[in-house]
């Protein structure tokens, strides 16, 4: 029998517990762990990789602001941006989202002015700017819903819930668009847009000077199959049939190119398009869940996104795929 075999049979936890504590927590180094419990240098090495392995050590790299920074002009260059806003990594998903929230406060207190329309898409990213506690400036701002209306179940996070939260967090106005955000016939649809309330409200949001969206990724989990706009397989079938990575602003799909992707979901929902999207001086993205790095550079890729907001971990992996990916 090899030694690794023999070690993985005959270390039980607690040892391998105490090995780890002594090495990551006291600062003692391998040669002084082996002379304390009887092993050999090379010993103590496959026990500490076993440790990380098993999980019973799990390393966490902070970074310095300094390197969000960095990264932040290294986003900037590679995709032509006017600012890249990366937070970073945080514990949890609810929290990395708060801090991604915070930059994007910060920014918009900075940037906007009275008398400019924001379209605001919907989402919990967008929520969670909106949300955000901070002291801000009254700007006469419209805030305009770049998209309709979910039922009860996602009312916190419908663009017209977030544009009232934004109208009064900036002492401005909201403009709801009264329609849903989805509907399941072509014809359908194109009677709602149009509707004249509706055609007003979106000719509206067509003319933003700042537009708020989310980036979506292609998981069957997804909210919007939770809300039942799209079902589990209409999504595998995007991602594997046509290479769909993700959608902006709930709408338009894309894939990792950034090209538009013309699928089975397509002309379902009522709002802004990609290509309108494009028209608007200033399109800010926002994703702070980590298993949203593809998609945000599919979007990253399209030419639509301006402002990126996002998280530590997200911007590494997107200058990766970058780079591997050309």
């Amino acid at each position: 029998m090899s030694t690794s075999s023999t070690d993985s049979n005959h270390v039980d936890s607690d040892l391998l517990t105490e090995i780890a504590i002594a090495y990551y927590q006291d600062g003692a180094t391998q040669e002084e762990i082996s002379q304390r419990f009887g092993m050999s240098r090379a010993k103590v090495g496959r026990l500490l990789r076993r440790a990380r392995e098993e999980g019973v050590v799990e390393i966490t790299v902070k970074y310095h602001p300094v390197f969000s920074e960095k990264l932040e002009q290294q986003l900037i260059e590679r995709f032509n941006l006017k600012r890249a806003l990366v937070a970073l990594d945080q514990p949890d998903d609810e929290t990395q989202r708060q801090q991604v929230a915070s930059l994007v406060s910060s920014y918009l207190t900075a940037t906007l002015t009275d008398d400019m329309v924001v379209s605001v898409g919907q989402g919990r990213n967008i929520a969670s700017i909106a949300s955000h506690v901070g002291v801000v400036p009254h700007r006469k701002c419209r805030f305009v819903c770049g998209i309709g209306g979910t039922h009860r179940s996602g009312n916190a996070i419908n663009a017209d819930h977030i544009c009232r939260q934004l109208a009064k967090k900036y002492d401005g106005i909201s403009e709801t668009l009264y329609a849903p955000a989805y509907v399941e016939d072509i014809v359908v649809k194109e009677s709602f847009m149009k509707n004249g309330t509706v055609k007003e409200t979106l000719d509206r949001a067509r003319r933003a000077d700042v537009a708020l969206v989310g980036v979506g990724d292609m998981n069957e989990n997804s909210h919007m199959v939770k809300l039942g706009w799209f079902t589990p397989q209409e999504i595998v079938e995007a991602r594997i049939r046509k290479g769909v990575v993700g959608d902006i602003a709930g709408y338009d799909f894309f894939d990792s190119h950034g090209k538009q992707a013309d699928t089975m979901m397509s002309d379902r929902v009522i709002g802004l398009t990609m290509e309108e999207l494009r028209h608007i001086p200033t399109v800010v993205v926002v994703a702070a869940e980590n298993s949203k790095a593809l998609a945000l550079l599919g979007a990253l890729r399209s030419g639509v996104v301006d402002v990126l907001a996002t998280s530590v971990s997200n911007a590494l992996t997107i200058l990766n795929l970058d780079q591997q990916m050309k």
